[in-house]
């Protein structure tokens, strides 16, 4: 039998580990819904979405602020944090989760992002387009069937390299210029939006714990490098007047073990905003 060309053979999804874990996190009895993802993932027809390169630019980023000031009917520096927390956590999950479960990571960069947003519950839900680029490692079953060739697949050497093309991508590409445009428009801290973003990859880790493999507190200790955080000392720690330190010395609980937080200056009871 002759073997069809090498440009018709099925490629395998490289965002099937993500697409999988993310079903298995709302599968869990009494798991909060994934309202903040897509449906799938992937956003099949962009109407009614926004490209993140859009935001990164300052282009609908007052209406997405606006939006989140009148959903929490919140000053417009809380809003610009609220927004952001919502923003950043369910940008960074996908990425997360790719690691965690597979070591296989979308880049997130603006325009491989779409985004909608609305004053009411979910507030804001984050897609990916078809033409993200995913960075696998050498031994990926995708890199080891020829698949890297592929449009859209990147093979890195070794896994401090994938973490820096995390970083990269999500962080320097996209989070980075996104927190600058904010900043221009209200008074909020970086301290505040990057202990926010450290806070959330941490709580998108401990509600995936039970449904990765491998021990994620050492998932989270590869990962904590490369989140930008705001350390305090000992005598700057501020109190919330919920009387929850927030501090480098927040703890969650993932399968039973202490974690430290990644330096948040949030409470330990972070949760994404709805």
């Amino acid at each position: 039998m002759i073997a069809p060309p090498a440009a018709l053979v099925p490629i395998a999804d490289p965002l099937a580990p993500v697409r999988e874990t993310l079903v298995q996190m709302a599968a869990r009895p009494n798991a909060p819904a994934i309202h903040g993802i897509a449906p799938g993932l992937t956003v099949v027809d962009p109407r009614g979405w926004v490209p993140a390169s859009d935001l990164v630019a300052g282009v609908g980023l007052d209406d997405l602020l606006a939006s989140a000031a009148q959903r929490w009917q919140a000053a417009p520096h809380a809003a610009a944090a609220l927004a952001w927390k919502s923003y950043s956590f369910w940008l960074a999950l996908p990425a997360v989760l790719g690691y965690a479960a597979a070591r296989r990571v979308p880049l997130l960069r603006p325009d491989s992002v779409l985004v909608r947003w609305s004053t009411r519950q979910p507030f804001l839900t984050i897609g990916l387009t078809s033409a993200v680029e995913v960075a696998i490692l050498p031994n990926d079953p995708l890199a080891l069937s020829g698949a890297a060739s592929a449009a859209g697949i990147r093979v890195v050497p070794h896994e401090p390299a994938l973490l820096d093309v995390l970083r990269g991508a999500l962080v320097v590409e996209h989070l980075t210029p996104l927190l600058d445009q904010i900043r221009g428009r209200t008074h909020v801290g970086r301290r505040t939006l990057w202990g926010s973003l450290a806070s959330g990859v941490a709580h998108g880790l401990s509600r995936a714990a039970d449904v990765v493999p491998g021990p994620t507190l050492a998932t989270a200790e590869s990962l904590a490098p490369r989140i930008p955080s705001s350390p305090h000392s000992e005598r700057t720690r501020p109190r919330r007047k919920s009387g929850y330190l927030c501090s480098d010395s927040c703890v969650l609980s993932i399968r039973g073990k202490s974690f430290r937080c990644f330096r948040s200056t949030l409470c330990p009871s972070f949760r994404p905003q709805p």
